[in-house]
């Protein structure tokens, strides 16, 4: 299955030598990177493709973007636990690796880009089969499967924390610092007060449980929305399937599944905010100066990433963290509550991050790597 979006690609691919494929999927953070990417690399007069999955948020985010030709490829999911589909997965992984060998012989890319996830996995083996060197990049504090994977197949690997990169022995790592879309930074918080119908007087408060949605994260929010709201209004992105009908009228509370457009402005209006510690997340909130309060996703339920990245937060003076595995609900408010209060404090030290380009670091990688 391929499909193409506008006619940039036909007329413009033919006049130039420049062909990237960018790959990753499965969540809104695997695609975060490659849509900061594809207006630099479109200006820079790169034609460009993008293998995905058939069904997952990447064909949703990417599919119909101008410039840019979407191609479907079958995956299986990397899990870490048992499931039935575990015995079923290698055979579609297997599946995809042979389209994607095929879909880059026929580009014949100079170079492909992976952000992670699952999908991207038989692409850069694909990438390998045909001689094209791959670029990968690892958002989190530690490398995940997919990326540990792929890494013997890849040219190089650029990470976001300067301590992964120091703990990649194959001397392929090269530290960028966090790519962070640049529209995020225009939002206006005013705009984003008249979206969410929030009149001002109250602090707004943003929760965020990834674009694929937390259980545990929405259901201790809402179990507490009625001590909240009278402190706060609530904005919440509560993911896929995570809606709750009986809560559409609630004064002071919007909730939206993932919010693509006009996120820029719902960020610029929030005060503070609760959320997972995705990399790609807490770097948007840290490059926007919002106080974290982070609730990691445990160890029981992943390999720890998130665990670490907040921590490294914390360490950093940039957040504080909830242990979801041993939640308190009165604690959960008092936290909420100390971090509006000292939201000053958090912000300044948000100031001394270093500054810098990541995005510019990463497309001379990207050209560095391509020859």
């Amino acid at each position: 299955m391929i499909s193409h979006s506008q006619p940039y690609t036909s007329a413009q691919a033919a006049e130039t030598s420049k062909r990237i494929v960018l790959t990753g999927g499965g969540s809104a953070g695997h695609v975060a990177v490659n849509l900061a990417l594809i207006p630099e690399l479109r200006q820079q007069g790169w034609a460009i493709d993008y293998i995905g999955s058939e069904t997952g948020i990447e064909k949703e985010l990417v599919e119909g973007l101008p410039g840019v030709s979407y191609h479907a490829i079958a995956t299986g999911k990397l899990r870490r636990y048992f499931s039935l589909q575990n015995f079923s997965d290698p055979f579609r992984i297997l599946k995809g690796v042979g389209q994607s060998g095929r879909l880059i012989r026929r580009l014949k890319p100079s170079v492909v880009f992976s952000k992670g996830g699952f999908v991207s996995v038989p692409v850069v083996l694909g990438a390998w089969m045909n001689r094209v060197p791959a670029l990968i990049h690892e958002s989190d504090y530690s490398p995940g499967l997919a990326n540990k994977l792929a890494l013997p197949f890849a040219a190089a690997l650029c990470t976001t924390f300067p301590e992964t990169a120091s703990a990649v022995k194959s001397g392929k790592a090269v530290q960028i610092g966090s790519v962070v879309r640049p529209e995020l930074k225009e939002g206006e918080a005013s705009r984003g007060l008249e979206l969410l119908g929030f009149d001002g007087e109250k602090p707004v408060l943003l929760a965020a449980g990834g674009s694929l949605g937390s259980r545990a994260l929405n259901a201790n929010l809402r179990r507490n929305l009625d001590t909240l709201l009278e402190r706060f209004d609530i904005v919440h992105l509560c993911g896929k399937k995570g809606l709750d009908d009986s809560l559409a009228d609630r004064n002071g509370y919007r909730q939206f599944e993932y919010a693509n457009e006009g996120m820029a402005d719902i960020l610029a209006a929030a005060d503070i905010v609760f959320s997972r510690a995705g990399s790609n997340a807490i770097f948007e909130y840290l490059a926007l100066g919002k106080p974290m309060l982070l609730c990691p996703l445990g160890r029981k339920q992943s390999r720890g990433d998130q665990i670490l990245n907040a921590d490294s937060f914390v360490r950093a003076g940039y957040a504080e963290t909830i242990d979801e595995e041993h939640w308190d609900d009165e604690r959960f408010v008092i936290k909420l509550e100390e971090l509006y209060s000292k939201r000053n404090r958090y912000i300044a030290r948000m100031r001394t991050a270093e500054e810098g380009d990541p995005l510019k670091l990463l497309l001379r990688e990207i050209a560095k790597v391509a020859g």
